[in-house]
């Protein structure tokens, strides 16, 4: 099969439209609005952290211990913070009790 003209096909550059820039110029502005929404999307999502909450993260038997509390359960946990078996659990409790200004014992 013969090519005619191929060596000037390959040896000029390619030209640029008007429709290829508009094409591309319309793919970066969808990105950039895209981007954008995707911005104000993780700025604003998400609940606001409580303040009547209390979290301790210690070590335990099988890895790692999470006690979470919010309002009266919170009131609760801290109340009882004295009392916990493990020394570490109950350290980090009183510190996040302290935190949220509950009292502790």
């Amino acid at each position: 099969m013969i090519m005619e003209a191929q060596a000037k096909r390959l040896s000029t550059p390619l030209h640029w439209g008007r429709r290829e820039k508009a094409a591309v110029a319309s793919l970066l502005a969808v990105l950039l609005a895209a981007l954008i929404a995707l911005g104000a999307y993780a700025l604003t999502s998400g609940s606001p952290g409580r303040k009547d909450c209390v979290e301790a993260l210690a070590p335990s038997t099988l890895g790692g211990v999470r006690i979470h509390g919010c309002g009266g359960h919170a009131q609760q946990l801290c109340s009882t913070a004295l009392q916990q078996t493990d020394r570490r659990i109950g350290d980090a409790l009183i510190e996040s009790c302290r935190r949220a200004g509950f009292a502790v014992g």
